[in-house]
């Protein structure tokens, strides 16, 4: 009894392509990702958010996934842009100075899956974080946007391969 239910458990997950325990569901067919580098095509630009949003995007499939990366043309294939990267107040105070501010980064992505279409896509994924205003931005910053950048690699790792 327990031998057959095993092959039945090896049949179902085997039938529905790669499953892993992060949730991505990719196809056994697939067996290299590329992330291009993103451009930082924001009005405001943050020197280091471009190599860290691609970096990072390139560390999450490659510990997330057994794929092997690629520097170009992978059978997953990632490129986009940094569109938006503002700091805005959100919360004002009754003598009119900001109690809160927000950073916010908005990121296009391009997605290809060369073995299912279906799966590609063209987003726009967007983060931000809320902060005191007391906070001196010079000395968090950085930080912010390392968490947001976290965020939205999540966000694009799970519209790519976990299809929930």
């Amino acid at each position: 009894m327990k031998k057959s239910l095993s092959i039945l458990s090896l049949f179902l997950l085997s039938s529905c392509g790669f499953y892993s325990f992060t949730g991505a569901s990719i196809s056994p067919n697939v067996k290299t990702y590329s992330v291009k580098y993103f451009q930082n095509k924001a009005n405001t630009v943050n020197a280091s958010l471009s190599n860290s949003f691609t970096e990072k995007l390139k560390d999450y499939f490659s510990t997330q996934t057994n794929l092997q990366q690629m520097d170009m043309d992978g059978d997953l294939s990632f490129e986009g842009n940094i569109t938006s990267y503002t700091i805005k107040p959100i919360a004002i105070k009754a003598n009119e100075t900001a109690r809160q501010n927000r950073l916010t980064i908005k990121i296009e992505v391009s997605f290809i899956n060369k073995f299912d279409e279906k799966l590609s896509f063209n987003s726009s994924f967007s983060r931000y974080k809320d902060f005191p205003a007391e906070e001196d931005l010079s000395s968090v910053e950085d930080i912010y946007m390392e968490q947001i950048c976290d965020e939205i690699v999540e966000d694009v790792f799970n519209k790519s391969v976990v299809n929930w």
